[in-house]
């Protein structure tokens, strides 16, 4: 599990066994097996430089197809870095497992006063049913609040401090890019259980209390 909190940026290349990552000495003590968060994507150390610089980490092609790992490590692109949580740690951002949902682009970027404003679309608008206002999204592997969303979520806006904005990869984005999108684990486990609540018999049960969607829309669910 991650937090979504950034703790480096480094590089990512191509590597005829997976991709390598490079500039991660700030990330120590890192350990084979270790699970480190790359552009948002988990990935696990195969195997580590001796100089702790670097290591190289085996991608499936079920990653390659959900993300813009190829096509980053194609160009050697910056990446953000975050290693794993632990269970002491404390959770500053919000739960990410680094696994992507799917793809979204950048739509807008503008600066607002002393931050900026980033608009992305889903590339699949069904995902936008876990998106609403004050949600969590993972961004690249970044935790941000959405400030503001279309009516079914398919567009969204954040308002991002000068802080994030210098200390990740958010400053790079265009217009046109590509970014790696998590939605809320909350959003995703809440769904999964109304459609196995309202596909059990026991659902109906009179001694069974229901979570109605109507409720969960007015209370921020989406």
């Amino acid at each position: 599990m991650f937090t979504g909190l950034v703790r480096a940026v480094g590089q990512l290349r191509r590597h005829p066994r997976g991709v390598l990552v490079e500039g991660v000495e700030h990330l120590q003590p890192l350990a084979l097996g270790d699970s480190i968060a790359v552009d948002g994507v988990c990935l696990t150390i195969s195997e580590l430089h001796p100089d702790g610089r670097s290591f190289r980490a085996d991608v499936s092609d079920e990653t390659l197809s959900r993300s813009t790992l190829a096509a980053k490590a194609a160009v050697g692109a910056a990446v953000n870095l975050e290693p794993a949580l632990r269970l002491s740690d404390r959770l500053g951002g919000h739960l990410v497992s680094g696994h992507v949902d799917g793809l979204g682009e950048v739509v807008g970027v503008a600066r607002q006063g002393e931050s900026w404003r980033l608009e992305l679309r889903w590339l699949d608008p069904s995902y936008g049913r876990y998106v609403c206002d004050k949600a969590s999204v993972g961004i690249d592997g970044i935790s941000l609040t959405v400030a503001g969303c279309s009516p079914q979520g398919e567009r969204f806006w954040m308002a991002v401090i000068p802080h994030t904005w210098e200390v990740t990869t958010l400053k790079l984005r265009r217009v046109g890019d590509r970014v790696n999108l998590e939605a809320d684990l909350l959003a995703k486990y809440t769904e999964r259980l109304l459609a196995a609540g309202a596909a059990s018999p026991a659902a109906t049960a009179d001694h069974s209390p229901q979570l109605e969607r109507d409720w969960l829309a007015q209370h921020g669910w989406g």
